[in-house]
């Protein structure tokens, strides 16, 4: 999301190590990655924060009759927060330029959708409050930008706010340390392969689960089918797509190593941070 605003990687990286070169000072880190000048208004360490702020913004936004709009993403592991009700409700309510975006991974960080929640269903809580909302495919690159490029004409037409829940799955775990193991493989392993689980339960009777290796290297991920839609579509060629493979990692490369030449925020940056914004300057 910071990439999509237009952060430069390499001052997503430097905050991210925790360096001074960072989008916050070195002193966000990857729950505070922050830019309002590209109107990134942020991460929150505490879970369902982004609702109210998503909603203060939206406000300001229709108190001033701008043509803009807020898109407010969070995961199915904030849906439970008193916050998302509330916020839906304001939101209806008085209409506001809000586009609420779920990327429900069905596990958040280590529970399943059905052991946290009465409805699993995330769009469905919408209409309780008459919002528009839809569930689509969020693994399919081109389904996402046409729902989201629709949902935003209906907003902007002032119909009020919508809500996609974007129903994706995680291969990996929550971060380094959850090697993700209470998913069963023959469930990692069906999503990895577009397949139904009776269909690779009953392949596993005659053959041998895949090594992590092997499921590390597996697909078809988000970036694997959308390479596939453009190779299929004659839009771009296979050397193409390996060029810019090649210029993603070389630019990983140059970040990685920006933020390690970073210098380390110092106690007068932290003071000056405390008085930023003191009087209430308006951001957005």
């Amino acid at each position: 999301h910071a990439l999509v605003r237009g952060i430069p990687p390499r001052a997503v990286m430097a905050e991210l190590f925790g360096r001074r070169d960072g989008c916050s000072r070195g002193m966000g880190g990857s729950m505070h990655l922050f830019d309002a000048e590209r109107r990134f208004m942020g991460g929150y360490a505490i879970v369902g924060e982004t609702y109210p702020v998503a909603i203060g913004i939206a406000y300001g936004i229709a108190m001033r009759a701008l043509d803009d709009v807020v898109i407010c993403f969070f995961g199915d592991g904030a849906v439970n927060q008193g916050t998302f009700h509330e916020s839906l409700n304001m939101a209806a309510l008085w209409r506001l330029p809000v586009l609420f975006v779920c990327e429900n991974n069905r596990y958040q960080i280590g529970t399943e959708i059905h052991r946290h929640s009465a409805v699993a269903e995330v769009w469905k809580r919408a209409c309780a409050y008459r919002i528009t909302a839809k569930k689509i495919d969020g693994m399919d690159v081109l389904t996402v930008y046409q729902a989201s490029r629709d949902a935003l004409a209906q907003i902007r037409a002032g119909n009020g706010p919508q809500l996609i829940e974007c129903e994706t799955y995680r291969f990996r775990g929550h971060s380094m340390a959850d090697p993700g193991s209470y998913r069963p493989k023959v469930e990692l392993k069906a999503f990895e392969q577009n397949d139904d689980p009776l269909n690779i339960a009953i392949a596993e009777t005659v053959t041998r689960y895949p090594t992590p290796e092997e499921l590390g290297a597996a697909g078809p991920d988000t970036i694997q089918r959308l390479a596939g839609h453009l190779d299929q579509g004659g839009h771009v060629s296979a050397e193409e797509l390996a060029v810019m493979q090649r210029e993603v990692g070389e630019e990983v490369d140059a970040a990685v190593r920006f933020a390690q030449d970073s210098p380390e925020p110092t106690l007068a940056d932290a003071e000056a941070a405390l008085a930023c914004n003191r009087h209430g300057e308006v951001l957005v």
